[in-house]
């Protein structure tokens, strides 16, 4: 019987110094049938030819001009082949029973996504002697609308919610992400929490593989971050909010619930922004108000905090930034 055949989606961009090995995980994978799209993104380093090197015939090598990775994911969407999908980012990595672990449990669970645990590792760490981060998403979930409300809701919700969902710890069939549509070309700073919002909402629920594992490189100068952390940056992760604010309250029968996570979100955005970005500190603020938030918690130091209850949150967001820049 033939395997059912999974898509490796790498958007590339300048990742000269890690492509390779990101490339190698998905060439490792221990399920059999694969394919991998590797998408250019307008690099101006090596990452072209680099990537050039694996061409083959399950390997395909596409170039555009620099667009931003949710184009390129489009993009590579658009020329895959696979029933299954997997995004992979080109400094990550995957573990070699990855796929074909969560394929098992997708195969036996119809209309699910599937998640893993996931490896936090810096820049030259070797990633096998970290460990995986473990938490309430181990339990997987039958009710997607619950599972999102925990990721978001955090100590709202209760003790240990809340987190992290890596890109590329998902496995999902491609049948539910037509069902949620493309990715949002007009957003460049959480475009995968937007985007994975809506396929959670189109799957019947989430599996959990207890032994596969996702590698998420983290930069100690925040290198990736960094680039994004401007106004088009964070407009874009407003407007994601935005996005997923309206998907939850169209999905929700307590909308009071919503209201008061998002009302949280909306405030940490605010705070955020300010003083530097102005315009969308006083978007987020607003949104905030409206939605019934009115006290905003400033986490800092000890001191901040207790001048915070003094002086309030925006004399001492100002103070520290012209302090400490943060």
């Amino acid at each position: 019987m033939t395997l059912p055949l999974v898509s490796i989606i790498i958007p590339v961009y300048n990742s000269a110094t890690h492509v390779s090995e990101a490339v190698q995980s998905a060439l490792g994978q221990t399920w059999q049938n694969i394919e991998i799209i590797l998408i250019d993104d307008g690099s101006t380093d090596n990452s072209l030819s680099i990537i050039q090197s694996f061409a083959a015939d399950n390997v395909k090598v596409l170039y555009q001009t620099n667009k931003g990775a949710s184009v390129a994911r489009n993009r590579g969407l658009h020329e895959a082949s696979g029933e299954f999908i997997q995004y992979l980012d080109a400094d990550d990595l995957l573990s070699p029973n990855k796929i074909e672990d969560q394929m098992k449990l997708l195969q036996l669970n119809k209309d699910h996504i599937c998640t893993c645990g996931t490896v936090h590792f810096l820049e030259d760490e070797d990633p096998v002697t970290r460990p995986v981060v473990q938490n309430w998403m181990g339990e997987g979930s039958s009710e997607p609308l619950d599972f999102l409300i925990k990721l978001y809701g955090g100590d709202l919700i209760g003790p240990g919610y809340g987190g992290m969902v890596a890109v590329h710890s998902w496995l999902c069939s491609r049948a539910i992400l037509d069902t949620a549509g493309r990715w949002d070309e007009k957003l460049s700073m959480d475009d995968d929490g937007e985007y994975f919002c809506r396929v959670i909402l189109a799957s019947k629920g989430i599996v959990y593989a207890k032994n596969a594992v996702c590698y998420y490189r983290q930069y100690i100068k925040h290198k990736s971050l960094s680039a994004l952390l401007n106004t088009r940056g964070y407009q874009s992760m407003l407007d994601a909010i935005d996005l997923k604010y309206k998907y939850m309250v169209e999905a929700s029968h307590d909308k009071v619930l919503v209201d008061k996570i998002f009302g949280a979100m909306y405030a940490q955005a605010a705070i955020t922004t300010y003083p530097h970005f102005p315009n969308q500190s006083n978007y987020a603020k607003k949104k905030a108000n409206a939605l019934g938030l009115f006290h905003f918690k400033y986490r800092a130091g000890p001191i901040s905090n207790f001048l915070t209850k003094i002086f309030g949150w925006r004399v001492m967001r100002r103070i520290n930034y012209v302090r400490h820049k943060l």
